[in-house]
């Protein structure tokens, strides 16, 4: 009795459980390539701005959560710091901006036009704000907002014109949106306030000696680039991680009940066949090994028909809600088939253990 051939005398049952174990997979594979696009994009402006040291107000950590406010008046001071060749002020606020009806909020970046640093990592379209009263959106957001450069938005009383589309400033729950540090802090109302400096080194300096002058002379903190990028990157994970862990949980654990009860109905119809096989002297292994093989069976269609899904409805998705930018690699869907094939194996105790209990004997009654 082949593994196969009986489980395709069930078709029907066949093809439900095999659309079950798709859909896991799918929900697997989405969850991940979701995380990645979100732990790239939520850090991805601050791996892309130019500095060796970000300071901020003391006790902040991280721009994605925290808050700071600095004075801009610092950044004559800190310029002549020894090792300091340049101190460049960027400002941070949540601001709602309208077309038309319609509303939403996003991460505005005031930055110095003068150096371009702390400003959009990169441009898709357009230019970059030189003056007051222009503003670079992010490419997902423009696009969810039907917005092309050369359109009008308004935050509160100002209208500004959109000069150019970013990318790679896409936190998934919110995107950046870049105007000059002037404009900015008329929008916050808070004139001659920063919310931290990109600092740049003279060539050789110690980005730790310059740290600690930084935070004795003006009581703030100072993280060098590479501490600041894995400061945002904890944060990000802290809140959007155990969600997505959570639900990729719930799926292993439904695809492991709807591969053991398919497997252990099949036992129950198949007892007397399993029992014959043991009457005729069929090695001990020979029927557990049949489970597993119909088990793995499950599994590979389903991982099959999951990549045939998977692609087409991501691009569907992405296509409706430009904002999810999901990232899937070859080791994302090795990594799943692998773990997927695994719980597969495990999903396959309860049958085998239903098989154990088949005697030879039953073939007499």
């Amino acid at each position: 009795m082949n593994a196969l051939r009986t489980l395709l005398d069930q078709r029907l049952r066949l093809a439900l459980t095999v659309g079950g174990v798709a859909l896991c997979v799918v929900l697997m594979l989405f969850l991940w390539s979701v995380y990645e696009g979100v732990r790239v994009g939520s850090v991805e402006y601050v791996r892309a701005s130019d500095a060796d040291l970000w300071v901020l107000q003391r006790h902040t950590t991280n721009i994605l959560r925290g808050t700071s406010i600095l004075p801009e008046a610092q950044g004559a001071v800190l310029r002549d710091l020894p090792g300091v060749a340049s101190a460049s002020p960027v400002l941070f606020l949540m601001a709602g901006i309208e077309r038309g009806d319609a509303a939403s909020t996003l991460y505005v970046t005031g930055f110095d036009p003068s150096t371009g640093v702390g400003g959009p990592p990169r441009l898709v379209a357009g230019r970059r704000p030189e003056t007051e009263g222009e503003i670079v959106l992010d490419r997902a957001f423009a696009l969810k907002s039907d917005l092309a450069v050369g359109d009008e938005v308004r935050m509160g009383d100002v209208t500004l014109g959109v000069t150019g589309l970013s990318t790679g400033t896409n936190m998934f729950v919110i995107q950046y949106a870049f105007t000059t540090l002037a404009q900015a802090q008329a929008l916050a109302g808070l004139p001659g306030t920063v919310s931290t400096w990109l600092v740049g080194l003279d060539e050789g300096a110690d980005a730790e000696a310059v740290a600690a002058t930084i935070r004795s002379t003006f009581g703030v903190e100072a993280y060098d680039h590479a501490t600041f990028v894995a400061n945002n990157v904890r944060e990000m994970e802290s809140g959007f991680l155990p969600l997505l862990l959570a639900v990729a949980v719930l799926g292993a654990i439904v695809l492991a009940a709807i591969l053991s009860l398919i497997l252990s109905v099949n036992v129950l119809e198949r007892r007397f066949d399993f029992a014959v096989m043991k009457a005729l002297g069929a090695p001990a292994f020979f029927v557990p090994g049949l489970v597993v093989r119909q088990a793995l069976w499950i599994v590979s269609m389903g991982l099959a028909a999951a990549l045939l899904l998977f692609f087409p409805l991501l691009a569907g998705l992405e296509a409706a809600a430009p904002e999810i930018e999901a990232r899937t690699t070859l080791l994302q869907i090795v990594v799943v088939a692998v773990g997927v094939a695994g719980i597969g194996l495990v999903a396959s105790l309860l049958p085998i253990e239903r098989v154990r209990r088949i005697y030879a004997l039953e073939v007499f009654r």
